[in-house]
């Protein structure tokens, strides 16, 4: 029994853990909607009235949304084709992608250039093996296969959110409790990534891990 399946049964729960997942994870992408304006959206209540709403906000929620969804359907499996597929609902509507980058890409602000597109299939793959045959602990493997993924930077768009889905995607594979990154803590986890800092960003998943515990128990819910 997977834990997390079983308690995103408790419908307000799982309605409030993918707003907040939404709803951070675009913001800190710089989308501004805000939490009663994501829920509205994504969950077509038309009696939370939007105004202004730029089209591709409103696309980059429901397109996470999406995303999200097909990760909770998948739970357990984890190769390129899942990561190429959550990418590709990511974009939908926005910048349509199917598969890998075919051209090069520069990160506003990173020191450093994501490797050639020629390049990117043979990374993708080396480094599910190496997520797959680590010694390091779940955490730990979570942690790193998402600082190197977001360096790797395999897609022409969505990378950070792709990559976020990701380390949700394999929390609940493995039985672990899913985590929301806080959008006003985006340059703490920025640096880890910039520093390849494997065991900060684990204890950073552990500690939102632990907050995310104390959130189910607001819903009744234990795990």
């Amino acid at each position: 029994m997977n834990k997390f399946l079983e308690a995103i049964k408790n419908q307000d729960y799982y309605e409030n853990f993918i707003t907040r997942s939404v709803k951070s994870s675009n913001a800190i992408e710089g989308n501004t909607l805000s939490y009663v304006e994501t829920y509205s959206i994504i969950f077509a209540d038309e009696t939370l009235p939007l105004q202004n709403v730029n089209p591709r906000e409103l696309y980059e929620a429901i397109n996470l949304k999406y995303a999200l969804t097909y990760s909770l359907e998948n739970i357990g499996n984890f190769d390129n084709g899942i990561i190429i597929k959550i990418n590709e609902i990511i974009n939908k509507n926005i910048k349509d992608t199917k598969g890998f980058r075919k051209g090069k890409v520069f990160i506003k602000g990173a020191d450093f250039v994501p490797p050639e597109p020629f390049l990117v299939p043979s990374k993708m793959s080396e480094l599910l093996y190496q997520y797959e045959h680590s010694n390091l602990s779940l955490i730990e493997k979570i942690a790193n296969f998402h600082i190197f993924f977001e360096h790797i930077h395999p897609f022409e768009d969505g990378n950070g959110r792709t990559g976020r889905v990701l380390i949700n995607h394999s929390l609940i594979s493995n039985n672990e409790i899913p985590i929301v990154i806080p959008e006003e803590r985006r340059i703490e986890y920025f640096n880890y990534l910039a520093n390849y800092d494997t065991k900060g960003l684990a204890t950073f998943i552990t500690e939102l891990q632990n907050i995310e515990l104390n959130k189910m128990k607001e819903y009744g819910i234990e795990y």
